[in-house]
């Protein structure tokens, strides 16, 4: 039976909020982190990279493509959760930190089907992967394995790495889960 490897990384930390920004950039802070996580990283390479299409997982991912000499693969399926239709920016937040403390039983079809692609998607990984992407995302996965509804199990720290295999049978297991913190939704 074989098995495969994933890395799931929560990108560096962001420029600006939810309620500001529709796909910022890292801080000064979140390029020192991405580039500290590319180091820790780089002994298990190179593999193949995966990205989330916004802009803080790309540049998350960047300094270990670097190191590995590789490009990213970049997959929607890794994206953030979506924000609602007729929500404005401002009111992001707010629908975030209600979301995330309920299930994904709660919301609508849209967002089940959005934790079902992704965790469909992590399945479909043949080799051993590093997938940058986000904080519900990531915890959608966990949820799956562990049987557990919520949105948020863990409170994952950016640039946080969580350990997960599948083997040939379709069955995922929880390896480790990355470093926690109190995030701060903004």
């Amino acid at each position: 039976m074989s098995v495969t490897r994933l890395y799931l990384v929560r990108h560096g930390r962001a420029s600006a909020g939810w309620d500001t920004a529709i796909d910022p950039q890292l801080d000064e802070l979140g390029h020192r982190q991405s580039l500290e996580l590319a180091q820790q990283l780089v002994p298990l390479g190179p593999m193949h990279v995966v990205t989330s299409p916004l802009r803080r997982c790309q540049q998350t991912a960047l300094p270990l493509c670097e190191m590995w000499n590789t490009n990213a693969e970049i997959r929607s399926e890794v994206a953030e959760i979506p924000s609602p239709q007729g929500v404005s920016i401002s009111d992001r937040v707010e629908w975030l930190r209600l979301a995330m403390g309920g299930t994904w039983g709660s919301l609508d079809a849209r967002y089940t089907k959005y934790r079902d692609e992704l965790v469909k998607f992590a399945f479909q990984l043949v080799a051993d992967t590093v997938v940058f992407s986000h904080f519900v995302a990531i915890n959608a996965i966990i949820g799956a394995i562990n049987g557990d509804d919520r949105l948020v199990s863990y409170r994952l720290d950016n640039c946080s790495v969580t350990v997960i295999d599948h083997d040939d049978a379709g069955g995922l297991k929880l390896v480790r889960i990355g470093r926690e913190a109190d995030t701060l939704i903004r």
